[in-house]
């Protein structure tokens, strides 16, 4: 059993991945300025959400003249994989189940990905769940209303490549996660599942369905 960590130790462990973070919630902030988003709509939109691809999904289909209620559709398909994560950190979670539910606001990829590390297999680690996504919260929140600020001064962030942090990220997240045989089995299987689904379904679903295959594969 492993012995639990400080949230000091939590905080600098998840340190590089709030960076990354920050500088996604910037980029974000930027384009809702550049696509005439008001700032306060867009910190908003951070706070009550917090979900990078959903957002910047509904972004792109308010930017391209939709509506916003085919922008909430588009950022809900993105997010419907959260279903496999909440029933994944259910029990590591305390408290009832309207705690419960509070405290799984808390949770996302990079949250689930921290705690999954830490904690025993099938477990993830409730402490480094919860400081993991407190502070990566606040950190996507601030990044928003930076980027909202500093949107006429940067211009469009995609030109400085940041579009492949992300990417970077979760790569480098999955990777140390990889030396079960089953933990290869499941990746292998959610990415094969994801790479059918993305040229016929909406997005969203192949990441669901991705998820749905992976937890079945660990069961």
């Amino acid at each position: 059993m492993r012995a639990p960590r400080s949230v000091r130790e939590i905080l600098l462990t998840s340190a590089p991945i709030a960076l990354a973070v920050f500088v996604f919630a910037v980029s974000f902030g930027v384009l809702a300025i550049t696509a005439r988003i008001p700032g306060w709509a867009a910190v908003l939109m951070s706070a009550l959400v917090f979900a990078g691809s959903a957002q910047f999904a509904a972004l792109g289909v308010l930017t391209a003249g939709g509506g916003i209620v085919t922008a909430m559709l588009t950022g809900g398909l993105l997010n419907l994989r959260y279903i496999a994560t909440g029933i994944a950190v259910a029990r590591s979670l305390p408290g009832g189940p309207l705690r419960r539910a509070l405290l799984g606001q808390l949770v996302v990829d990079e949250s689930y990905a921290m705690a999954a590390g830490a904690g025993e297999p099938g477990r993830p680690d409730h402490r480094t769940l919860l400081v993991t996504g407190a502070s990566l919260y606040a950190v996507w929140v601030l990044g928003t209303l930076v980027g909202t600020l500093l949107g006429p001064v940067l211009g469009d962030p995609r030109r400085l490549g940041l579009d492949a942090a992300f990417p970077a990220l979760f790569t480098a997240l999955l990777w140390p996660m990889l030396s079960a045989r089953h933990a290869v089995r499941c990746a292998i299987g959610g990415a094969l599942v994801a790479l059918v689904l993305a040229p016929f379904t909406p997005p969203g679903v192949p990441l669901a369905g991705a998820a749905v295959v992976g937890l079945w594969l660990a069961r």
